[in-house]
């Protein structure tokens, strides 16, 4: 991994990431959304780049369809049962770039009470300083994912014979991250 530009820790910043999702509804059309509330934190060591972690948490309350009730709905049990799974959580165990400023970041990512591993392809967008003095990095990809493997099973018929909720369900990953100050030993 060439670490180079990316050695330290970095925050993701909520207010400027989106990770995002599309499921087919109904068979004809997509339905999009986001959640408002992400965490997490990417550490690398360029001396060591195989130590390098990340750690993302979602608020699964924080789910956004543009749809109140369908959002309601979602964070039910018949979904994700935010009262009794709270976060969506991924944490890495291995990060590799694959080409110049692609990176496949594996890892298990857990919803409800379900843990899989899963590999996700990053593209780095670039590394900045903002005009308030941050330094920035910001981070794209995305990764198709069957809902049932997390147990969320719920759907109901159509006429049609077909299903009214897609199983497959495409999650968006637009990163900004923010690197943090060094603090220097005492």
């Amino acid at each position: 991994m060439d670490t180079a530009g990316l050695t330290g820790t970095w925050e993701i910043d909520p207010g400027h990431t989106r990770i995002g999702f599309s499921a087919r509804h109904a068979m004809v059309t997509k339905v999009r959304g986001a959640f408002n509330d992400v965490t997490g934190r990417l550490v690398i060591d360029e001396a060591d780049p195989a130590s390098a972690t990340a750690t993302v948490r979602v608020a699964m309350a924080s789910i956004d369809t543009r749809n109140q009730q369908r959002d309601d709905h979602l964070r039910s049990a018949d979904f994700f049962d935010v009262e009794t799974y709270p976060e969506m959580v991924f944490t890495s165990t291995r990060i590799e770039e694959i080409d110049e400023n692609a990176y496949v970041v594996t890892g298990d990512l857990t919803i409800r009470d379900t843990t899989q591993s899963i590999s996700v392809p990053l593209q780095l967008i670039g590394v900045d300083t903002d005009p308030f003095g941050n330094v920035r990095a910001g981070l794209e990809g995305s990764r198709r994912i069957d809902r049932r493997d997390y147990g969320i099973s719920w759907n109901t018929p159509l006429d049609s014979g077909g299903l009214l909720v897609g199983d497959r369900i495409q999650l968006e990953f637009e990163l900004s991250l923010i690197k943090q100050s060094e603090v220097p030993a005492v």
